[in-house]
């Protein structure tokens, strides 16, 4: 990728209205609740009596993810710009996505195992996302060595945090108790409501890149290759880690599923709605990057579901 064209993608400028943002935000919150209809407390409990292959999940997922793609950033050097840079850390800064409990649920894997990584990566987002990213953002910037025009990483911790526990922790508080009082309702409607996360995702995408959809639409080609690498590193950790501790199967599949599959959606929610960089408006390749991460992950979430199912039937004869 030129310089020229970094700097094009770069210059994308998204703004939304009180009313779009009030809308993704509605959207985020309704995919969360949908997410927390699936935890039981009971869940827990059968998981952390071989509590294993959670620690590990928790590896994955909170520390070697964002330190991996600061190394990968770093390794891409200019043939990325200083904001799509940090638009993968954000994204490996974010919890695990709302769609890896289906994706488990395709792949045979240990659901039990993934609703709980997703629930408890979820829960500590509201620290860690905002500490992952104000650490690993600020080390990058400093090691690329970045051009003097690109801003100082600042992270409205109390903004952050606010937007995260109205988003995420209350849904899904929210969520929870639906499941325990109403549990036949609750199973009713799960399912239908991990098939609406990923329609409601692309439609955030749309909304949020309405009135610069022609300019999405060229850059996407430079950035595919980005995000193809990058969901690739993060499939690989999990299945990695899950591979050299000698995990179930089953385990390992969901490992390789939840850090391959990040809540981007909350990516977008804190570049739209919060103020991440002082008086410098334009995210562009941090947007797209976000952005192009949430379709993306529902593709190769798809495939590695259909790998790992066609493994076993080719086991079975």
């Amino acid at each position: 990728m030129s310089p020229e064209t970094a700097a094009q993608i770069d210059q994308i400028n998204v703004t939304l209205n009180a009313g779009g943002m009030n809308t993704i935000n509605i959207v985020l919150a309704f995919v969360m609740f949908g997410v927390a209809l699936g935890i039981k407390p009971h869940i827990f409990a059968e998981v952390f009596k071989k509590p294993k292959s959670v620690l590990l999940g928790m590896l994955c997922q909170l520390i070697l993810l964002p330190a991996f793609t600061f190394l990968l950033a770093i390794s891409m050097g200019k043939w990325i710009s200083p904001m799509m840079g940090l638009g993968m850390i954000l994204v490996a800064s974010c919890p695990g996505g709302n769609i890896s409990n289906f994706m488990s649920s395709l792949s045979k894997a240990n659901i039990e195992l993934s609703v709980s990584l997703t629930a408890i990566s979820t829960a500590l987002a509201i620290f860690l996302t905002p500490a992952n990213f104000f650490i690993w953002g600020n080390l990058y910037l400093h090691t690329a060595n970045v051009a003097a025009d690109v801003p100082t990483l600042v992270i409205p911790l109390w903004d952050v945090f606010k937007t995260i526990f109205i988003l995420l922790g209350i849904p899904l508080t929210l969520g929870i108790l639906f499941a325990h009082f109403l549990p036949k309702v609750a199973d009713k409607l799960k399912k239908p409501f991990q098939w609406l996360s990923i329609l409601f995702f692309i439609a955030m995408v749309i909304l949020s890149f309405a009135g610069n959809l022609d300019a999405f639409l060229k850059c996407v080609k430079y950035i595919f290759l980005i995000v193809f690498i990058h969901n690739l590193l993060a499939l690989g950790i999990g299945f990695g880690i899950g591979t050299t501790f000698k995990v179930p199967r089953r385990d390992r599949r969901t490992l390789t599923i939840e850090t391959g599959i990040q809540n981007s959606g909350l990516g977008l929610v804190l570049l739209l709605g919060t103020s991440i960089f002082a008086g410098f408006p334009p995210h562009g390749g941090m947007l797209v990057i976000t952005a192009w991460w949430g379709i993306w992950h529902i593709i190769s979430g798809l495939t590695v579901s259909t790998i790992f199912n066609l493994k076993d039937k080719r086991a079975a004869k």
